[in-house]
Protein backbone atom coordinates (compact mmCIF):
# COMPACT_ATOMS: atom_id res chain seq x y z
CA UNK A 1 0.00 0.00 0.00
CA UNK A 2 0.88 3.59 -1.16
CA UNK A 3 0.02 6.86 0.62
CA UNK A 4 0.85 10.04 -0.61
CA UNK A 5 0.55 13.46 1.71
CA UNK A 6 0.46 16.70 0.25
CA UNK A 7 1.15 20.31 1.54
CA UNK A 8 1.65 23.91 0.29
CA UNK A 9 -2.12 24.41 -0.37
CA UNK A 10 -3.69 28.32 0.24
CA UNK A 11 -4.96 31.74 -0.15
CA UNK A 12 -2.68 33.64 -2.81
CA UNK A 13 -3.43 37.16 -4.55
CA UNK A 14 -3.18 36.90 -8.24
CA UNK A 15 0.12 37.20 -9.62
CA UNK A 16 1.60 35.37 -6.77
CA UNK A 17 3.07 31.79 -6.21
CA UNK A 18 2.88 28.85 -4.11
CA UNK A 19 5.15 25.57 -4.24
CA UNK A 20 2.85 22.42 -3.51
CA UNK A 21 4.45 19.10 -2.42
CA UNK A 22 3.40 15.69 -2.39
CA UNK A 23 5.54 12.70 -0.35
CA UNK A 24 4.50 9.09 -1.25
CA UNK A 25 5.14 6.70 1.47
CA UNK A 26 4.52 3.07 2.78
CA UNK A 27 5.39 -0.19 1.00
CA UNK A 28 7.04 1.08 -1.80
CA UNK A 29 9.15 -0.32 -4.27
CA UNK A 30 9.13 1.94 -7.04
CA UNK A 31 7.43 5.22 -7.77
CA UNK A 32 7.54 5.82 -11.66
CA UNK A 33 5.04 8.28 -13.21
CA UNK A 34 3.90 10.92 -11.23
CA UNK A 35 1.76 14.25 -11.65
CA UNK A 36 -0.87 17.06 -10.65
CA UNK A 37 -4.70 17.00 -11.28
CA UNK A 38 -6.71 19.86 -10.76
CA UNK A 39 -11.08 20.50 -9.42
CA UNK A 40 -12.49 23.64 -10.31
CA UNK A 41 -15.85 24.40 -9.06
CA UNK A 42 -18.51 23.19 -11.70
CA UNK A 43 -15.88 20.95 -14.05
CA UNK A 44 -14.06 17.97 -13.88
CA UNK A 45 -10.65 16.86 -13.01
CA UNK A 46 -8.14 17.80 -15.15
CA UNK A 47 -4.39 16.90 -15.57
CA UNK A 48 -2.07 19.83 -14.47
CA UNK A 49 1.30 18.04 -15.36
CA UNK A 50 3.30 15.16 -15.39
CA UNK A 51 6.95 13.59 -14.82
CA UNK A 52 8.26 10.22 -15.47
CA UNK A 53 10.78 8.60 -13.36
CA UNK A 54 13.35 9.81 -15.63
CA UNK A 55 12.19 13.50 -15.64
CA UNK A 56 10.10 14.38 -18.61
CA UNK A 57 7.57 16.60 -18.00
CA UNK A 58 4.28 18.01 -19.84
CA UNK A 59 2.06 20.59 -18.86
CA UNK A 60 -1.58 21.29 -19.69
CA UNK A 61 -1.53 24.77 -21.91
CA UNK A 62 -3.48 26.82 -19.19
CA UNK A 63 -0.23 26.26 -16.91
CA UNK A 64 2.82 26.45 -19.18
CA UNK A 65 4.95 28.77 -18.55
CA UNK A 66 3.91 29.79 -15.43
CA UNK A 67 4.09 25.81 -13.96
CA UNK A 68 7.06 24.14 -13.19
CA UNK A 69 6.72 20.15 -11.81
CA UNK A 70 9.96 18.15 -10.30
CA UNK A 71 10.96 15.89 -8.63
CA UNK A 72 13.11 14.12 -6.06
CA UNK A 73 13.36 10.48 -6.61
CA UNK A 74 15.52 10.21 -3.17
CA UNK A 75 12.25 10.85 -1.27
CA UNK A 76 9.76 10.00 -3.70
CA UNK A 77 8.32 13.78 -4.04
CA UNK A 78 6.85 15.43 -6.04
CA UNK A 79 6.67 19.14 -6.61
CA UNK A 80 4.35 21.85 -8.39
CA UNK A 81 5.90 25.64 -8.34
CA UNK A 82 2.84 27.58 -9.01
CA UNK A 83 3.91 31.13 -10.05
CA UNK A 84 2.12 33.98 -12.04
CA UNK A 85 -1.52 32.30 -10.06
CA UNK A 86 -4.46 33.89 -11.88
CA UNK A 87 -8.04 33.51 -10.25
CA UNK A 88 -8.98 30.97 -12.82
CA UNK A 89 -5.96 28.45 -10.98
CA UNK A 90 -8.68 28.16 -8.20
CA UNK A 91 -9.62 24.58 -7.45
CA UNK A 92 -8.58 21.38 -5.37
CA UNK A 93 -5.57 20.24 -6.25
CA UNK A 94 -4.24 16.43 -6.52
CA UNK A 95 -0.93 14.60 -6.76
CA UNK A 96 -1.33 11.07 -8.58
CA UNK A 97 1.76 8.54 -8.41
CA UNK A 98 1.73 5.41 -10.15
CA UNK A 99 4.08 3.09 -8.32
CA UNK A 100 4.65 -0.97 -7.23
CA UNK A 101 4.30 -1.54 -3.69
CA UNK A 102 6.15 -4.51 -1.80
CA UNK A 103 5.92 -7.44 -3.02
CA UNK A 104 3.94 -6.62 -6.04
CA UNK A 105 6.92 -5.32 -7.33
CA UNK A 106 6.02 -5.32 -11.35
CA UNK A 107 2.36 -4.68 -10.87
CA UNK A 108 1.96 -0.50 -11.14
CA UNK A 109 -1.13 1.06 -9.73
CA UNK A 110 -2.10 4.30 -9.63
CA UNK A 111 -2.77 6.35 -5.96
CA UNK A 112 -4.00 9.45 -5.09
CA UNK A 113 -3.39 12.08 -2.18
CA UNK A 114 -6.01 13.98 -0.48
CA UNK A 115 -6.35 17.22 -2.35
CA UNK A 116 -5.31 20.73 -1.26
CA UNK A 117 -7.21 24.02 -1.62
CA UNK A 118 -5.38 26.68 -3.87
CA UNK A 119 -7.34 30.04 -3.93
CA UNK A 120 -6.37 32.94 -5.94
CA UNK A 121 -8.27 36.05 -5.22
CA UNK A 122 -7.88 39.63 -4.22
Amino acid sequence: QVQLVESGGGLVQPGGSLRLSCVASGSIFRVNDMGWYRQAPGKERALVGSITGGGSANYADSVKGRFTISRDNAKNTVYLQMNSLKPDDTAVYYCNAEASSIPHIFQDKAYWGQGTQVTVSS
